[in-house]
């Protein structure tokens, strides 16, 4: 099964940002797509545009860092539409600061939202997968990873920590049946930087965003291409930043 027409595809954090134009862009293309996040108003309007442009939509609220939420999400979408092709693990955190500044709460916020909901996802959805035959993981994940900075430490951590989940996944898996994608984005133009609790760090990451940043579009995109490719074809890693980014 090649293409994204038919495919049925969960979201986490797709009220806005990479996963709201994910969800827009799979939409468009005739995915089925199953919308989670905690802001259940930014869910609604989302999916009120993608019927009105004659798409399929369903939303849940999804805090993932509760496992039964990433379950009910992926029994939503068997329940609606058979099947579960792709989950698309986008939700995540970044709290900056140095390490010595001892930020625990911060740091246990990330593990608790970009590592552990992934596996909560994981763990809600492989079982699917293995059931049908097929399957495929699409987690975004982040340059930060590859390149490492001061103040970007447990965060960079926790996102290379999936990175390499998912490779041993990916390892544990060539039988055919699933697929794992790394999506790595440099600066997006998204709402991330407002969670960033040190004030001088967030007006530098917002100034960055604002001048340097690629749209979430072009992120939405290469997740397409990274779905739309054939079952026997895996697109392992994606890394994709604006041009003049060094």
């Amino acid at each position: 099964m090649s293409g994204v027409s038919g495919k049925v595809v969960a979201i986490t954090g797709a009220s806005s940002g990479i996963g709201e134009a994910t969800a827009l862009e799979l939409a468009a293309r005739g995915a089925a797509v199953v919308l989670g996040a905690r802001r259940t108003d930014r869910l609604s309007a989302l999916a009120e545009r993608i019927h009105a442009s004659g798409g399929r939509a369903e939303v849940l609220p999804v805090d993932v860092t509760r496992r039964a939420d990433l379950e009910r999400l992926v029994a939503a979408a068997v329940e609606r539409f058979e099947r579960l092709d792709v989950l698309v693990s986008n939700a995540g955190i970044a709290r900056t600061g140095m390490v010595a500044e001892l930020d625990i709460d911060g740091w246990d916020a990330m593990i608790d939202v970009n590592l552990r909901g992934v596996l909560h996802g994981i763990a809600a959805a492989l079982p699917v997968f293995r059931r049908q035959g097929r399957g495929h993981f699409v987690t975004t994940v982040s340059t930060s990873g590859l390149k490492i900075v001061p103040t970007q430490a447990v965060y960079a951590g926790t996102k290379n920590a999936v990175r390499t989940l998912l490779e041993a996944l990916r390892q544990e898996s060539t039988d055919g049946v699933l697929r794992t994608t790394s999506i790595s984005p440099g600066y997006v133009r998204t709402e991330l930087a407002d969670y960033i609790d040190d004030p001088d760090i967030r007006e530098q990451v917002r100034r960055r965003m604002a001048t340097l940043g690629i749209g979430p579009d072009a992120v939405a995109r290469a997740v397409a291409f990274a779905i739309e490719q054939p079952d026997d074809v895996e697109i392992g890693d994606i890394t994709l930043r604006p041009a003049s980014q060094n």
